[in-house]
């Protein structure tokens, strides 16, 4: 399987480009971003690109791919909705677009986060956003498309935030975390796990397009 990864620089996308690079039936991973992993790896191949709104000038690069696993996202705190919902739905669909024309027979897979509002009629704009980027997504002509919304997530083998005083709260709370992931699933999950379950619905498929963390945690 042959496998682009957007966010592999991100906590959630670090997780799962480790699972990929361990997974013997990956062969191939391109990482698509901003700046380098700064890992070496004979599976591993890199494009730097700087206007994730427009994709033609490496168009060439992104065919002949088997999976994608979309875990670039962005906050919304201190954002407005425009701003909001252009680095989330427009940045998100340009990708997704793009690689369903030249790819038709890809899995695309997209971390949202629990509480995503598929109505698109809730009270909060990140889950509304969200929500529309999840149906717009669900429409595209790929062979299949699963929508990963998990909870919290536990960072595992070395895996950090690039946030200082996010990644000082998963330092200190690291024992209750890992609590949390063994003894509730519906609201934790780890990067581990999350890596395996793309690779498996990537795969196999699954009976859900939309996977919540206690979806994830049976991986």
């Amino acid at each position: 399987m042959k496998v682009i990864l957007f966010g592999a620089t991100g906590m959630v996308g670090q997780g799962v480009l480790r699972e990929c690079l361990v997974d013997p039936d990956v062969e191939r991973v391109l990482a698509v971003g901003r700046s380098p992993t700064g890992q070496l790896n004979a599976k591993l191949h890199e494009v730097l690109h700087d206007n994730f709104f427009d994709f033609s000038a490496i168009e060439p690069e992104l065919a002949g791919y088997d999976a994608c696993f979309f875990c670039l996202g962005v906050s919304s705190v201190g954002m407005d909705a425009e701003r909001y919902r252009h680095l989330t739905y427009d940045l998100t669909m340009a990708a997704a677009t793009t690689l369903a024309k030249l790819n038709p027979e890809m899995v695309f897979t997209y971390v949202t986060g629990r509480g995503t509002d598929s109505t698109e009629q809730g009270p909060r704009m990140w889950a509304r956003v969200k929500g529309k980027t999840e149906n717009d997504l669900l429409k595209l002509p790929f062979k299949a498309a699963y929508m990963f919304r998990p909870a919290g997530v536990q960072p595992l083998h070395g895996v950090r935030s690039k946030t200082a005083w996010v990644q000082a709260i998963y330092v200190v709370a690291s024992p209750l975390l890992a609590r949390l992931a063994r003894t509730s699933p519906h609201y934790m999950t780890t990067t581990e796990r999350v890596g395996r379950a793309m690779i498996s619905v990537a795969r196999n498929g699954y009976l859900r397009r939309v996977l919540e963390s206690a979806d994830i945690n049976r991986f």
